[in-house]
């Protein structure tokens, strides 16, 4: 039942009135933690992920958010018409738009006009939110993705119509295929006529006598699809893709909606990103920073050679340009950017403790160009106290 669903803003750790970007934000944070590919040892992370995706379906539509913003669930009961994306009235609220054109007559239906009225004009299907885990590295080159998902679709045994096999619908006798009927009701302000649904019908204009025993006269099915799409090269942990046409299929005609996938990318133990550049620290040892040498430098594409210089010191960036990721879009790509840092020896024996000590000795202030500075700013700043 829907009184007995969490409220939504909840589910997303959201405040009543969050804003579009908010409610994106909180949904790919929240997609993220409770995806089940992400936590296969947590059997809940599967059905507080559905009730995540229930939750965006909702508000992420501006439509249904004003619904449930003013009426809550059942604002956006998904057995009223078939689907929360269906539907046009209020009926868990014994229609709300009835009560308003029985003050005041016709055209004060929510949103500006009686919402029953258009009962039988095409309308757009629902989209669908899912999210998909891919690793860091198919991130970076792109891959081609199989995606299962439940969306509604024309029923195969009735064509979509509604009605039993060999019958079709008939032209409601009470409003003549209208959906409406004028009524005339005696108000404050004197007898007023109004135009109201047709009850008969509900606002249909067509009676289905015999509804098809499949979709039981809805003219829609839930099926599974599994859609194959190309993530493309450079996507970003976080966005979205939208896929024309792959949601809940149009009503009386309508198109059909979106599929909306949010990419969530698995870290890598070796890269990080930020936007299209890779960045990596490598550990070098003490003689290759002091005398230079070439190093190994794994990219995304593969190792490659680089030259360090001598007297190379920790936290020394070097650039490796166009090897980063490929941006979205476009030829070009982002760079590699690689941080050296020195591992200092543990574990020395005796005798190369004696060799280092012999080698420290033959150094001079000349050899340590920072810690000449620093001696020197520091006995200038004694030297400043003390006058």
């Amino acid at each position: 039942m829907a009184d007995e669903k969490r409220d939504y803003y909840e589910v997303l750790g959201l405040q009543k009135g969050a804003s579009e970007d908010e409610i994106k934000k909180a949904f790919k944070k929240k997609a993220r933690e409770f995806h089940p590919d992400l936590h296969p040892d947590d059997p809940t992370c599967e059905e507080k992920f559905k009730e995540v995706n229930e939750a965006y379906g909702v508000l992420s539509d501006p439509q249904k958010k004003q619904r449930y913003d003013q009426f809550g669930h059942a604002g956006v009961d998904p057995n009223y018409g078939g689907g929360a994306g269906d539907m046009g009235g209020f009926g868990g609220f014994g229609d709300m738009g009835d009560i308003l054109e029985g003050i005041f007559g016709g055209g004060f239906g929510f949103g500006g006009g009686s919402s029953r009225s258009s009962a039988n004009a095409p309308k757009r299907g629902a989209d669908i939110n899912e999210s998909v885990v891919i690793d860091f590295m198919e991130a970076c080159r792109g891959k081609k993705q199989e995606l299962r998902i439940n969306r509604m679709a024309p029923c195969d045994n009735c064509r979509g119509t509604g009605a039993d096999g060999g019958t079709s619908a008939e032209i409601c006798p009470d409003c003549q295929g209208r959906g409406t009927v004028k009524a005339t009701q005696r108000t404050p302000f004197g007898m007023i006529s109004s135009t109201k649904p047709c009850t008969h019908c509900g606002g249909k204009g067509k009676i289905i006598k015999n509804p098809c025993s499949k979709c039981r006269g809805v003219g829609r099915i839930r099926t599974v699809k599994t859609v194959t799409f190309d993530i493309p090269e450079g996507i970003a942990d976080g966005q979205t893709m939208r896929l024309s046409g792959q949601g809940d299929c149009g009503i009386n005609g309508g198109p059909a909606g979106d599929l909306l996938v949010t990419i969530s990318v698995k870290p890598h133990n070796l890269f990080t990103r930020e936007g299209y550049d890779i960045h990596c620290d490598i550990p070098i040892t003490y003689t290759q920073a002091v005398l230079g040498d070439k190093i190994t430098v794994p990219t995304i594409d593969g190792n490659v050679e680089y030259t360090i210089g001598e007297g190379t010191q920790t936290g020394t960036v070097f650039r490796l340009k166009g090897k980063g990721v490929k941006k979205l879009n476009r030829a070009d790509r982002g760079n590699q950017y690689v941080r050296v840092y020195v591992e200092v020896p543990k574990n020395l024996s005796k005798k190369q403790k004696d060799l280092l000590k012999s080698f420290e000795a033959s150094l001079s202030e000349k050899n340590y160009a920072k810690r000449q500075s620093f001696f020197e700013k520091l006995k200038e700043t004694l030297s400043s106290k003390k006058d």
